[in-house]
């Protein structure tokens, strides 16, 4: 378990929908330091966050990120991107870029500050995925987020006597930008900051932080028409 009081926190994304949610949450909970990364940040009014540029795809900007927050203690990968609703009809490039941005994006950052976070005494990472982990829709991010669940769950083994937790967050639809167009019922992005900060503290491996990543990952086991109806046809 990882305690989030006195925590030195990395939030990647951190300026809007979960990415903000988290950051206000960690504020309540005794933090000591929150750095809020984002291509374009924007100043906070609250001293203990400090607001960094970041493009997860540049490895020259990470690497300006790990001169500038040498005392992480955990590390929240909450950064993403989306993609169209098709593998067949988009440039090839975009659905390369996806997968630039929400896999490799990630492991740049967790293989760059897993050694701060040793020095500094241990901590924990967080991953963002989605209920997509498990069902294949809007084209290439649900892959994109297939395989940060897989990077995941190999990480938190490879860490596990190198003193640093690692929690995969999974959910369904967020009421933030990215989801403006979306009918469906939406989350809160307060209640999920605040399962997935849970999970942290309590050291949970997984936090399906609503009905519909949990009901993604229960289909699984099922026959794949459950998953994807139009199939019975």
């Amino acid at each position: 378990m990882t305690t989030l009081e006195g925590a030195v926190v990395l939030v990647t994304g951190g300026n809007r929908g979960i990415g903000k949610a988290i950051v206000d949450d960690l504020l309540t909970r005794g933090v000591k330091k929150v750095y809020a990364t984002a291509r374009n940040p924007q100043p906070s009014t609250d001293d203990r966050v400090v607001t960094l540029p970041l493009e997860v795809t540049d490895q020259t900007s990470i690497d300006a990120l790990l001169a500038a927050a040498p005392d992480v203690t955990v590390l929240i990968n909450n950064a993403g991107g989306t993609s169209p609703d098709t593998y067949l009809d988009v440039p090839f490039e975009d659905i390369r870029q996806v997968f630039e941005v929400n896999f490799f994006g990630p492991l740049n950052l967790t293989r760059a500050f897993v050694p701060v976070i040793e020095r500094n005494g241990g901590g924990h990472i967080l991953n963002a995925h989605s209920a997509l982990s498990w069902v294949s829709w809007h084209g290439a991010y649900a892959a994109t987020k297939a395989a940060l669940w897989s990077q995941t769950n190999a990480i938190r083994v490879e860490l596990l006597d190198r003193g640093i937790g690692v929690t995969g967050l999974h959910m369904g639809y967020v009421d933030t930008d990215m989801t403006t167009a979306v009918t469906a019922p939406k989350e809160s992005p307060a209640d999920i900051a605040k399962a997935a900060l849970d999970g942290i503290e309590t050291g949970a491996y997984e936090v399906l932080a609503d009905d519909t990543a949990r009901g993604a990952k229960a289909a699984v086991s099922g026959d794949l028409t459950n998953l994807y109806p139009q199939l019975k046809n």
